[in-house]
């Protein structure tokens, strides 16, 4: 007769699994809970926010937006921590050793908070916004894209986004090119010594007009004015200051431009200089 041993079955260590398996489900399921709301939420919010972007300043409202958003997924967090069995200690641990914790937070947090409170100056200030073509003293060039509670978002040529420290750029000498909702740019032009300049400033001045890229700054103001700016080594250099909307790229704009004065010019018969070498042979 054959005798079959049963295997022990530690009821105890059973429990324990089943505990914390189910703590584990529990707390996806508060995470779950906590993404979803937090989803409805932001997007309830973005189309609020998009609405008011039309009335108020963009540079504000696109700040206090990224604020509202981090608090919110910041606040979704603790209560997955606080409500969920298997991290109600962390969540304890978070608001009762408030001492500790906030003492080794602050350290840690001194540069978030210095980019926070800077992001707070440049709001209050606006030395630019949303959209504005931008030039930093280190030479970074750009349109100012968005900005958030740690940093400016400068969209430069191209797909390139330079992520900028808003404590950063808050001490930086910025050479912001935006007239208005207007973009505008320098552009020089050399023409040949003994060229006749009234005509050469007028070819310009009928090509920027003429240009569907171009727009007029102000109603009260002269639409192209082109300046004689200097004699330089080989030629005269004629200046203008042309404006452009917002989304029109600027090379674009200056592409434009030098094609249809480089045609005007040989068409009138204007000389564009270039430097030459006369090589003399002695015998």
């Amino acid at each position: 007769m054959l005798n079959y041993a049963f295997p022990e079955i530690n009821i105890k260590s059973l429990l324990d699994t089943t505990t914390t398996l189910g703590q584990v489900i529990e707390l996806a399921l508060y995470a779950l809970v906590a993404m979803v709301v937090t989803t409805i939420v932001l997007l309830i919010y973005g189309k609020f926010a998009k609405k008011k972007l039309k009335d108020k300043n963009n540079l504000t409202i696109r700040f206090t937006q990224n604020i509202i958003r981090t608090a919110i997924i910041l606040a979704a967090v603790i209560w997955v921590l606080v409500s969920a069995t298997a991290t109600t200690d962390i969540g304890k641990v978070l608001f009762q050793g408030t001492a500790i914790i906030g003492a080794v937070a602050g350290l840690a947090a001194q540069p978030v908070l210095g980019d926070f409170f800077s992001g707070i100056a440049i709001t209050l200030n606006k030395p630019f916004e949303i959209g504005d073509w931008v030039e930093l003293e280190n030479g970074t060039v750009g349109v100012i894209a968005d900005i958030t509670p740690r940093h400016v978002v400068i969209r430069g040529l191209g797909t390139v986004d330079i992520i900028v420290p808003n404590s950063k750029i808050n001490s930086l000498i910025i050479k912001d090119t935006s007239f208005k909702k207007l973009r505008s740019a320098k552009m020089t032009f050399n023409v040949a010594y003994g060229s006749d300049v009234e005509k050469a400033c007028e070819v310009i001045r009928n090509v920027i007009t003429e240009s569907e890229l171009t727009v007029m700054a102000a109603k009260e103001t002269e639409y192209g004015p082109v300046y004689f700016e200097s004699f330089a080594d080989s030629s005269l250099v004629l200046a203008t200051v042309i404006y452009f909307k917002q989304a029109t790229s600027f090379l674009a704009v200056k592409d434009d431009i030098n094609r249809r004065v480089n045609d005007a010019f040989e068409k009138e018969g204007i000389e564009i200089p270039f430097n030459y070498v006369n090589v003399v042979m002695k015998k």
